[in-house]
């Protein structure tokens, strides 16, 4: 059985259990008995064993190998009916019952997209073979379900697992019962604590029912996260305010890390029956929405950064799901994507909007929350539709504009007066000389964008993940971190932090594989970015009879229908054709036809001038930008201490008429005319 070939940061200590089932039989080189991880559990028999939480496998993206498929729905239910196991099909699983308790109903959920199942009764949760080898297990024994005695032979965590789990307990626990409730505290010192955070209105009621608390010794909310089977609490989120210059922040901290651990505030308060629920990406929203409506809320651990599909069995239950995660852009193309993983056909969504702001901010201004939430939109619509049913999301883009630019480069201020920024669902075309720094410059430009919260996923075909994460983490301590070991463990601890994930291909790669690989990274983890370094090394060896210009076309077009049809943001390095050294690139110059020109939406080109008397001199030229058609070019100064580029000079913008009429030259110091390429 082969290692994984996908991993997360070199430097990840602890990564989450949540991956799939599209290569997890090629993860581990341990038999599968080992790859399935309970709670610890109480004294007694399963059928009445407790289960304390969830515990996440040490593993994060797999890869597809060309080798193995990925498990299908139609799959699924083959092995279902073929094995005469019952089952319902829900909105996002399948519902079976489960081997592992003698509780009767299909309380075990087999995620659709990638076959990852969890027991809702014993909190387990596997892999679909893990699930299949359990049931094979299970008839071999002939028992009616599988015991604690059975698998404690099979099953059993590590002592540093054990350990950290314990720790980890502990942490909770200790905040936990430190903290007080609002109705304990002195009227002064909760009216002072609520007006931080705005929710002066939330009464002592409705955070008592949601088990939020106040840890005074930092002034913060404490929000916990219950375990779904019993009421004693697994996780806490805690928000604190910090006042600089006058500006109020918010910073969460999680205990324990979201990498280790994830729940859904609110869950304890959903009833059986109930078959409505909002969804907010803010736990005081919830808390609003409820307090106004009275109807069920739910907040997601992670906001509108993602939505982790371990969580969705969770919302099975529900006919009807109303998403109203905030008040920009960005919470409206979450609300869009999260929808799409908990089925468009009972999703519906809130428009932001001046009559529509977040859900906190409108109760706070004496709107009607249920007025708003009959607004709803639903989620799935025609193949054909009206401008009347576009002209409200037209109106929002043109309101604002700057969130419709995207996010901003924190490190290259000359690229978003040429950008304007990074959006979604689009392809940006790279490319640069051989040894010009293409690699260490968009390592540094991925970087920033991870900084801000972007989920990014790089694939460097070209490099190791090892020397790409070295380089990484120089840019982004700034330091020589081999001069300054001590050190290392600080900036490794928060670089971990980042939403950043590796591929482990190397070499030559068939692209269908790679596409699969993304796809299953946008679905669970919803990747905003990727990086794919480079497209050479889609065109493997397998394809030596074929053409390679036609090879090419549709490697580009396939990566532009990816961007696309997820709504996320690739960017392709292509190595340009050869050129006469003493020749500026141009977009011609890139490496096959005409189509990678056509199908990109930007184009980026590291233009490196060789002198004979020193170090060249680097500019950074966009030749296309379909955006809003400005193009330019500004020079780079590189530092080699920190691996970084900065802005050297002013950025030489100019607005061409057409979108494949080059800038001006980086070479003149006055914009010269433009000329069309041939």
């Amino acid at each position: 059985m082969q290692p994984s070939r996908m991993i997360r940061c070199a430097f990840y200590r602890l990564i989450p259990r949540v991956t799939s089932q599209v290569t997890e039989h090629q993860i581990f080189s341990c038999p599968w008995r080992s790859r399935l991880s309970f709670g610890t559990a109480r004294k007694g028999t399963l059928a009445s064993a407790s289960f304390s939480r969830r515990h996440f496998q040490k593993d994060l993206l797999t890869f597809l190998d060309s080798s193995a498929t990925p498990v299908t729905v139609t799959e699924i239910r083959q092995y279902l009916r073929g094995n005469n196991i019952s089952f319902y099909d829900g909105y996002s699983c399948l519902h079976v019952p489960s081997p592992f308790t003698l509780c009767q109903g299909n309380n075990l959920f087999i995620d659709k997209t990638t076959g990852r199942f969890l027991c809702k009764e014993t909190l387990l949760e596997g892999t679909w073979e893990d699930y299949k080898d359990s049931m094979e297990l299970l008839n071999k024994e002939r028992s009616s379900f599988l015991s604690p005695d059975t698998m404690a032979s099979y099953f059993g965590d590590s002592d540093t697992e054990e350990r950290d789990r314990q720790f980890n307990n502990m942490e909770v626990s200790r905040i936990w019962n430190k903290a007080v409730w609002f109705h304990d505290l002195e009227e002064e010192d909760a009216q002072l604590i609520k007006t931080m955070f705005s929710i002066s209105k939330i009464n002592s009621t409705t955070l008592k029912k949601f088990g939020v608390k106040c840890f005074q010794p930092t002034k913060s909310l404490v929000f916990p996260w219950f375990s779904p089977r019993d009421a004693t609490v697994k996780g806490l989120k805690l928000l604190s305010a910090v006042c600089k210059d006058n500006n109020v922040t918010y910073v969460e901290t999680f205990y324990p890390q979201l990498s280790q651990y994830q729940n859904l505030f609110g869950l304890p308060v959903l009833g059986k029956k109930d078959t409505e629920v909002v969804i907010t990406s803010r736990e005081v929203d919830s808390l609003a929405i409820h307090q106004a409506t009275g109807v069920t809320t739910i907040s997601l651990p992670r906001g509108i950064t993602c939505l982790p599909p371990v969580l969705l069995p969770y919302f099975e239950q529900f006919k009807r799901i109303i998403l109203w995660l905030g008040d920009d852009l960005h919470a409206w193309e979450a609300s869009k994507m999260f929808s799409r993983k908990l089925n468009v056909k009972r999703c519906l969504l809130i428009r932001p909007g001046d009559k529509q702001p977040s859900p906190l901010q409108a109760f706070n201004l004496g709107l009607n929350l249920n007025k708003i939430l009959k607004t709803s939109l639903p989620a799935s619509h025609k193949s054909i539709i009206s401008f009347r049913q576009l002209r409200e999301e037209v109106f929002g883009q043109l309101e604002n504009a700057e969130q419709v630019a995207g996010v901003k480069w924190a490190r290259f201020p000359d690229l978003n007066k040429l950008l304007k920024g990074h959006r979604k669902g689009e392809l940006t075309i790279f490319t640069g000389p051989t040894g010009s720094g293409k690699t260490t410059f968009i390592s540094e430009y991925a970087l920033d964008l991870c900084m801000q919260g972007i989920n990014t996923l790089w694939g460097s075909f070209e490099i190791n993940n090892v020397r790409l994460a070295k380089v990484m983490l120089t840019q982004f301590s700034l330091l020589r971190l081999e001069e300054q070991l001590h050190l290392y463990d600080e900036w490794a601890d928060k670089f971990e932090e980042l939403p950043l994930y590796f591929m482990t291909f190397h070499g030559q790669q068939n692209i269908q594989t790679v596409i699969d690989t993304m796809k299953h990274a946008v679905y669970m983890y919803d990747m905003s970015h990727v990086i794919i370094d480079n497209l050479q090394f889609m065109m493997g060896q397998e394809q030596l009879h074929t053409d390679k210009f036609a090879l090419q076309d549709y490697i580009v077009g396939a990566f532009r229908k990816f961007a696309t049809d997820n709504n996320c943001h690739v960017t392709l390095v292509i190595h340009p054709r050869k050129e006469d050294d003493d020749k500026e690139l141009q977009t011609s110059s890139i490496f096959g036809t005409a189509k990678a020109s056509q199908e990109a939406d930007n184009i980026l080109i590291l233009q490196d001038r060789k002198l004979v008397s020193g170090p060249g001199k680097r500019h950074l030229q966009l030749a296309k930008n379909r955006f809003d058609g400005d193009v330019g070019v500004f020079s780079l100064e590189f530092n080699k201490t920190n691996l970084t580029y900065s802005s050297k000079g002013k950025a030489k913008v100019k607005r061409v008429g057409k979108e494949n009429e080059p800038p001006p030259s980086p070479s003149s110091e006055k914009p010269t005319k433009n000329k069309t390429e041939k």
